[in-house]
């Protein structure tokens, strides 16, 4: 009796906790870059590729090849099964823009795989395996969309994107015997963050640093400002504990960082509130701020894009065009996972 409650209990801790990890990551694992060009020539020689190693291909035989097929739920509620290729292409097209380096646009069609099918993996969407939705799976467009946004451009872009996942057929990056949870995101500030910090610890997760700058990215650093009102009414609205009855310059106390240097901890009128949720409650881009109080009221100043966690896009395509290849550029941001080799490449 003892022995089957004890099976029952590691049963339901399996069902609920993985799903509880993916939908975490999911919600923003795809926030995407916007469509330009991020490097200007002048700037690619200013700084040195951060050092990559190279990505070791697996040894394990036993782990699965790529899935040629997934179930994926539109967003019109239905379920189609596709492709892996074609799903790849408008996922690839959705998430980082077709100016990207080519070795970038092929280590984000590795993660994308990756990410599908660490989704499969589970009963993530009941009979569907992973949706179109970036805020809990990846983003995907269909061509008609993408006509529409690359006008003119829709041949070559097409062709490019094509490459980029082809030339990558079946690879996947592993860890511990599965596909990995690949998390990725726009721009960091100077380095990624651990996951450990945002969700819970991931051992491939970790912090790296990521060389994007001001130069590479649009809206890099941004602002967002708060009359003293505004700013005390949100953070009342989730902590009606706090207390700003005191002068406005007393509001901010002590501020903390984790080992990325984002915002771990703040505590606002005597209540600590998590970098995480501040982000959330003033709508800021990423946990990399800082705050002030100023004669007009509050001011946060942020730099970045998005949680953080993985693979940064932006800097992606900054190694890129320092040299390195998308091996060396998923080695970097996912250390200690393997490359599953597909049975070929094709362009």
């Amino acid at each position: 009796m003892k022995q089957t409650i004890l099976y029952a209990y590691f049963a339901l801790l399996i069902a609920v906790g993985l799903p509880f990890l993916a939908n975490l990551g999911g919600r923003e694992s795809a926030e995407r870059p916007r469509e330009t060009n991020p490097t200007p020539a002048a700037a690619v020689e200013e700084a040195s590729p951060p050092s990559p190693s190279s990505l070791p291909a697996a040894e394990d035989k036993s782990l699965p090849p790529a899935a040629e097929t997934l179930r994926v739920l539109m967003e019109d509620g239905t379920i189609r099964t596709m492709d892996m290729q074609d799903y790849l292409r408008g996922v690839v097209a959705a998430e980082m823009p077709a100016s990207f380096h080519p070795e970038a646009l092929r280590a984000q069609a590795v993660a994308a795989r990756t990410y599908a099918l660490y989704c499969a993996s589970f009963s993530k969407h009941g009979e569907a395996q992973v949706c179109t939705d970036y805020r809990c799976c990846q983003a995907w467009q269909r061509d008609e969309k993408l006509k529409d946004r690359w006008g003119e451009a829709f041949d070559a872009n097409e062709q490019t994107i094509s490459a980029a996942v082809g030339g990558t057929y079946g690879e996947y990056l592993a860890a511990g015997g599965r596909p990995a949870f690949a998390a990725f995101h726009s721009s960091s500030a100077g380095a990624t963050e651990n996951s450990a910090d945002v969700w819970s610890a991931v051992p491939y997760l970790v912090s790296v640093s990521s060389p994007e700058t001001e130069r590479d990215v649009p809206n890099y650093v941004s602002t967002v400002r708060c009359s003293p009102i505004d700013f005390r009414d949100t953070v009342l609205s989730a902590h009606p504990e706090a207390d700003f009855s005191g002068p406005e310059d007393t509001w901010i106390g002590a501020l903390r960082h984790d080992g990325s240097g984002r915002v771990a901890s703040v505590v606002l009128g005597g209540t600590e509130l998590g970098g995480t949720e501040l982000r959330s409650l003033f709508s800021l881009r990423s946990t990399a701020f800082t705050l002030e109080r100023t004669d007009e009221g509050f001011v946060f100043t942020v730099t970045g894009f998005g949680h953080g966690v993985g693979m940064s896009q932006y800097g992606a395509d900054k190694m890129a065009r320092l040299g390195a290849d998308y091996r060396e550029i998923l080695a970097h941001y996912y250390p200690g996972t393997l490359l599953v080799e597909g049975p070929s490449s094709t362009a």
